[in-house]
This record gives C-alpha cells, sequence and structure tokens, in this order.
C-alpha cells in the first residue's frame, strides 16, 4: 500500500505546507487513520450486540453461537489488524516488511471469503429453527425478526460480491500500480462494514425497511480518504470509480426486491430449510 507518484502534483496546491514532508505526512497516514476507523466501527457495532445475545444464550433464550461464527469473527478481526499493520508499515517507511506480511491476506481473505458464505445459511437456519420452535406467544416477534433476517441476507450477498471482487483487484494491482492497491484494499474492506453499522442501534437507520442509510454510513466511512485524495491530487482516482461502479450494479437487485413478499417467499429455499 506504497504511497506513489500519482498521489503528487508539481502544480503547487495551498494545502502543501500541511505536510512536513515531500511525500506527505496525511497523505501517508490518512490511510492508517481509514483503517483504524473501520475497527472502531466494528467493535462499536458488533460489541454491545455480541454481549446481549451472549446474556440471551445464558438466559437459555437462545442458542449459542456456532463455531463458524467465531471462526468468522476471528478471520475478520485478523485481516482488520493487517489492514492497520499494512497500512502502518507504509506510512513509516517499512515497505520491505509491508511487502512480507501481505502475502498473509492471500490466506485470510479467501478464508473470509468462503467461512462469510457458510455463515449465511448457518445463521438463518438458527433463527428459522428457534421461530418454529418457540412458544406461540414469541412466535410472531421471532417471525417478525426472521423477515429482518431474509432482508439482511440480501447485504451479505452483496457484501459476498463486492468484497472479493475488490480484493482482486487490490491485490492484481500490488506489483503494477500501488494507488489502485492501496486504495481498494481500503474499499473493500469498507464494503463489508454494513453488519457493524447495522448493529449501532444509536444511529438514526432507515434498516430493515430499507439498505440507504447503511450504504451512507459507508459512505461517510471513506469520505475523509476520499476528500483528502481529491484536495491532494484535483481528480478523482480510479479507485473510487470501480467501487461506486461495483456499489451501484450490485444496488439495482438488492433495492429493487427488498422487503418484496417475492423474496420472502424464495429464501428459505434457497437457504434450504
Amino acid at each position: 500500500m506504497a504511497s506513489e507518484a500519482d498521489d503528487q502534483t508539481n502544480n503547487l496546491n495551498p494545502l502543501d505546507h500541511l505536510v512536513p514532508t515531500s511525500e506527505g505526512f496525511i497523505s501517508r497516514w490518512i490511510y492508517v487513520v481509514t483503517a483504524v476507523s473501520f475497527i472502531v466501527i466494528t467493535l462499536t457495532g458488533f460489541i454491545p450486540d455480541s454481549l446481549l445475545k451472549l446474556t440471551a444464550v445464558e438466559a437459555g433464550e437462545r442458542a449459542p453461537f456456532p463455531p463458524l461464527l467465531h471462526l468468522h469473527a476471528l478471520l475478520m478481526g485478523s485481516f482488520l489488524m493487517l489492514l492497520v499493520a499494512q497500512t502502518t508499515l507504509v506510512a513509516s517507511g517499512r515497505r520491505d516488511l509491508h511487502r512480507r506480511l501481505g502475502l498473509a491476506a492471500f490466506v485470510l481473505a479467501p478464508a473470509l471469503v468462503v467461512v462469510g458464505f457458510l455463515l449465511v445459511p448457518t445463521m438463518y437456519y438458527m433463527a428459522w429453527h428457534t421461530a418454529q420452535s418457540a412458544p406461540p406467544e414469541l412466535q410472531q416477534n421471532l417471525r417478525q425478526g426472521l423477515l429482518r433476517r431474509e432482508n439482511n441476507v440480501l447485504t451479505q450477498l452483496r457484501i459476498g460480491v463486492l468484497f472479493p471482487v475488490f480484493l482482486f483487484i487490490g491485490l492484481r494491482a500490488r506489483k503494477t500500480d500501488s494507488g489502485l492497491h492501496k486504495r481498494m484494499m481500503l474499499l473493500a474492506t469498507a464494503a463489508a462494514l454494513p453488519p457493524a453499522i447495522d448493529r449501532i442501534v444509536w444511529l438514526p437507520s432507515t434498516f430493515p425497511s430499507s439498505p440507504l442509510g447503511t450504504d451512507l454510513y459507508v459512505l461517510l466511512a471513506v469520505a475523509p480518504m476520499f476528500i483528502w485524495d481529491v484536495l491532494r491530487t484535483r481528480a478523482v482516482h480510479k479507485a473510487y470509480l470501480i467501487w461506486v461502479a461495483g456499489g451501484l450494479i450490485t444496488a439495482v437487485p438488492v433495492y429493487t426486491i427488498w422487503g418484496s413478499d417475492w423474496w420472502h417467499a424464495i429464501v428459505p429455499h434457497i437457504l434450504g430449510v
């Protein structure tokens, strides 16, 4: 995730006095700040939610977490820490170690994608089974929760497409286009933030009636990096164009069938319950 010539400009820039080195202090560390912010978002969403669910498990109100969920959490946490480490290594000039450590992404990323796809039917089956076996007085609420989960499957499938595609583009460019590489690695991770954002209950949100609010928060999460890039280079890097194009293309089917009777009818058949 090295800083590169495409981030530099020979023209005078009114922001140049803010950066104490020729490479640009902010231009290097903005990527570290962005990676750290992704961890903050993830922890803010998942820690309170997980504690509530653990309390429910201890009270016998829900089934224990499946091992696959623990594995997914471990892989995602490792990937986020790797992202912070990689951006920090480049910002501090340790590109040799950055290249060696980056090989871990070729193991973590495929494992994360595979486990993520396996987790979708696993979690849905747990919710479906709980709704079917619950006492009559609880079934209505649980079925409403199941409907929300069925809509959420669309978000998970969207992530399952965008995350590996963006990662592939980023990893493929690591030797030929460092500017595309570093941005796509961060933007791929941003595409996986919706599950955490949806769990931050104090945020104003359109979820579960629509994924629009969540998409806007994802844009907000990458806004500092994007704004600084535009200010420094006076251009929109192609990584953002690829990212937005992927988001818009996948948004069409998601927004079209979100909450539809057809989707709710077909999800149980797709997931095999």
